[in-house]
């Protein structure tokens, strides 16, 4: 056993999964297709110590009981694995705000996967790695790929992973974040995927994303950007309005996100090329090419509503870094 350190990025989804087919595994009920941000970043350290009498964790300077549970959790699966009891010591933190609809726990249990397996020195295959990821966080399965990813609902634990389908130097898009708030969501999204089949929409959601899969990785292929940006901006205002009327009806936009929205269709008038999406909560990401960067940049941070704005790059693969959190 040895000290694993591990960065991972969070990943925005292009075409978003929402409801579960199993909450115990995370099965989704349709696949997604995704891409790693450069730039969102989480940061985990694993030592496993057999003086230890619990595990011993710290997330963002925090011991938040829900959080700590949930990481604990998964150490018990990957000890399981390990056929080992031994306690540990992780120490995490985040580039980026948490608990925003920025996908933090899918970086954070990517990168908690891969320097736990790391530590104890398990050989799994990518697969492996995803499917166990997944446990933990349905997102967190895309985020130990990189690049452009698509998840795979599959109907059995063994058929739901990720892979990438185009690597993070296929194609350069930025994204630009839109930070309206800090603070966490007042829905989570493991709460959320419960009512998603209550919308009277859900269904013909479902329907449509076979062709929506189908249609994101042809203009991927292509880097055909507005293609690509129109069906994203869609995408997201479509799953938007599944999470508006199910019951109970989770409002996830603030005022500084329709702000943003707007201002995005409005530079689209102007000849800046951007589209906007959304996860779960209120903070925008926006995506456009490398020309219109500082431009968009400079736009958003003029929006009252705006608190701050990063940027992001295609990510690779999460990567073993060398120096340790403790």
């Amino acid at each position: 056993m040895k000290k694993q350190t591990v960065l991972a990025h969070s990943d925005v989804a292009l075409i978003k999964y929402w409801g579960k087919k199993d909450v115990a595994t995370q099965l989704p009920e349709n696949s997604s297709v995704s891409v790693a941000l450069n730039g969102l970043d989480t940061i985990t350290t694993v030592e496993f110590d057999d003086k230890l009498l619990a595990d011993d964790i710290v997330i963002q300077g925090s011991r938040e009981a829900k959080e700590v549970e949930r990481v604990v959790l998964h150490l018990e699966r990957i000890r399981n694995l390990a056929q080992i009891k031994t306690y540990a010591k992780v120490v995490s933190k985040n580039t980026f705000p948490k608990a925003t609809g920025l996908s933090s726990s899918g970086s954070g249990f990517a990168a908690l996967t891969l320097a736990a397996i790391g530590a104890l020195e398990l050989k799994l295959s990518p697969k492996e790695i995803s499917i166990l990821a997944r446990k933990a966080s349905g997102t967190a399965c895309r985020c130990v790929m990189g690049g452009f990813i698509k998840w795979l609902a599959g109907d059995t634990s063994s058929s739901s992973y990720s892979k990438t389908i185009f690597d993070e130097n296929y194609w350069d898009i930025r994204d630009v974040i839109a930070i309206v708030d800090f603070d966490k969501k007042k829905v989570s999204s493991s709460e959320g995927h419960l009512s998603a089949h209550s919308s009277p929409f859900y269904q013909v959601r479902l329907q449509r994303i076979p062709s929506k899969i189908k249609k994101i990785k042809q203009y991927i292929n292509d880097k055909d950007f507005s293609s690509f940006g129109k069906l994203i901006e869609s995408e997201a205002l479509e799953f938007h309005s599944i999470l508006l009327t199910s019951k109970p009806p989770l409002i996830a936009w603030y005022p500084g996100t329709i702000a943003v929205m707007n201002l995005v269709q409005e530079m689209r008038k102007q000849g800046i090329e951007a589209y906007f999406t959304i996860n779960t909560g209120f903070n925008v990401h926006i995506l456009t090419l490398p020309q219109f960067v500082d431009e968009v940049q400079k736009r958003v941070s003029s929006l009252s509503f705006v608190r701050d704005v990063m940027k992001a790059t295609v990510g690779g693969f999460p990567q073993k870094l060398d120096t340790h959190l403790f």
